[in-house]
């Protein structure tokens, strides 16, 4: 049988594009096993889908100053033993990993055992944990077309981001359901990441009363931040998160207004969704998602508004103008290629696997 070893983790944008590519493979009767980090978002994301789910030790890839980055490269070190001995006895064609801290030794580990490596970058850039990987993968599969140029030696390929079936299978009659909201007003849907956004959901709720308007609203305000004293009002709802709900709460909103990681702007793009997108400032980030942002504003996708200009009234005034010329930001998105990134990155794996 055919088998492969699934690796990445640290947040659900690592996790959820495996999930699309597994699927797919276990109907092509690929075995498929996963390893993690114990206590990482990727454990209970990957049990919860029955995968075989094999945990290692992990340290966290830091890029400032912190007590912990002396005991981290022994963790990491640690984890490449427990990924060696794992794939060691798993013996698969073909490792994948999606990024994240903890995909470094798992990717160090195949490479000792002579396996392939794969290696998705979801965004324009990769991050510390896949520039750390990449020298030792055969195949690094990329999102934008501009990161293509960033490699030499045919390592790249443009596959895109695989996206979930179940994304594109949303029904919106569920959503205005789950949320009590009605068709004569269109909705906006406002995320703003696994864990929220500060500057995000204050400037939401600082111009809701002129928002609803206008809008019904979902609100993703993350994990601890549902405001009670706006659970009664009518046309606006409030989620810390969702998971199997997603589909259908995006399958009935008319503009997104989110945070630019390549994941959820992806699954907007191929739900044609026009979208208003914050990204994480250099400050709190690399930049990745200012990149992301700009590709694609500069391809007509969507509008960006910076953390620094985030004000309640400049976000009020920027989701009614997304809104007003939504129909131009759709057609453009029609023009995407909407490629079949699963079937693309399936058939690289089969190129590049290992088969005795």
């Amino acid at each position: 049988m055919k088998s492969i070893v699934f690796t990445g983790g640290g947040s659900a944008g690592h996790v959820t594009p495996n999930l699309a590519l597994i699927a797919r493979l276990k109907e092509q009767g690929w075995s498929v096993d996963y390893i993690g980090s114990a206590d990482g978002i990727e454990r209970g994301i990957i049990e919860e889908a029955g995968i075989r789910f094999h945990s290692i030790s992990s340290g966290k890839l830091r890029r400032y100053f912190d007590l912990q980055n002396f005991k981290d490269p022994f963790k990491v070190m640690k984890g490449v033993a427990d990924a060696y001995r794992i794939i060691r006895k798993l013996k698969p064609n073909a490792v994948f990993s999606k990024g994240g801290f903890v995909s470094v030794p798992v990717v160090l580990a195949g490479w000792m055992n002579r396996v392939p490596v794969l290696i998705h970058e979801s965004d324009m850039t990769p991050g510390l944990a896949n520039k750390l990987s990449i020298p030792f993968a055969s195949k690094v599969c990329v999102t934008f077309p501009e990161t293509v140029r960033r490699f030499s030696g045919g390592k790249a390929e443009l596959t895109g981001l695989p996206i979930r079936d179940e994304m594109l299978r949303g029904n919106a009659a569920k959503g205005i359901s789950m949320c009590d909201f009605h068709k004569q007003k269109p909705v906006l849907f406002i995320m703003g990441g696994s864990l929220g956004s500060r500057v995000i959901n204050g400037a939401v709720r600082g111009g809701l009363e002129r928002l609803l308007e206008r809008f019904q609203i979902v609100h993703l305000c993350g994990k601890g931040n549902v405001d009670p004293a706006l659970s009664g009002i009518r046309g606006y709802r409030q989620f810390e998160y969702v998971t199997t709900e997603l589909p259908d709460l995006l399958a009935m909103a008319d503009v997104v207004v989110s945070r630019s990681g390549s994941t959820s702007i992806f699954e907007f793009l191929y739900m044609r969704k026009p979208m208003l997108l914050v990204p994480l400032s250099k400050n709190a980030s690399r930049g990745d998602q200012i990149l992301n942002a700009e590709s694609f504003r500069a391809q007509g996708y969507c509008e960006v508004l910076e953390e620094e200009r985030m004000t309640a009234d400049v976000l009020a005034e920027q989701v009614f103008q997304l809104y007003d010329h939504r129909s131009e930001y759709v057609d453009k998105m029609k023009d995407h290629s909407n490629q079949d990134s699963i079937s693309s990155i399936i058939a690289l794996i089969g190129r590049t696997a290992r088969f005795k």
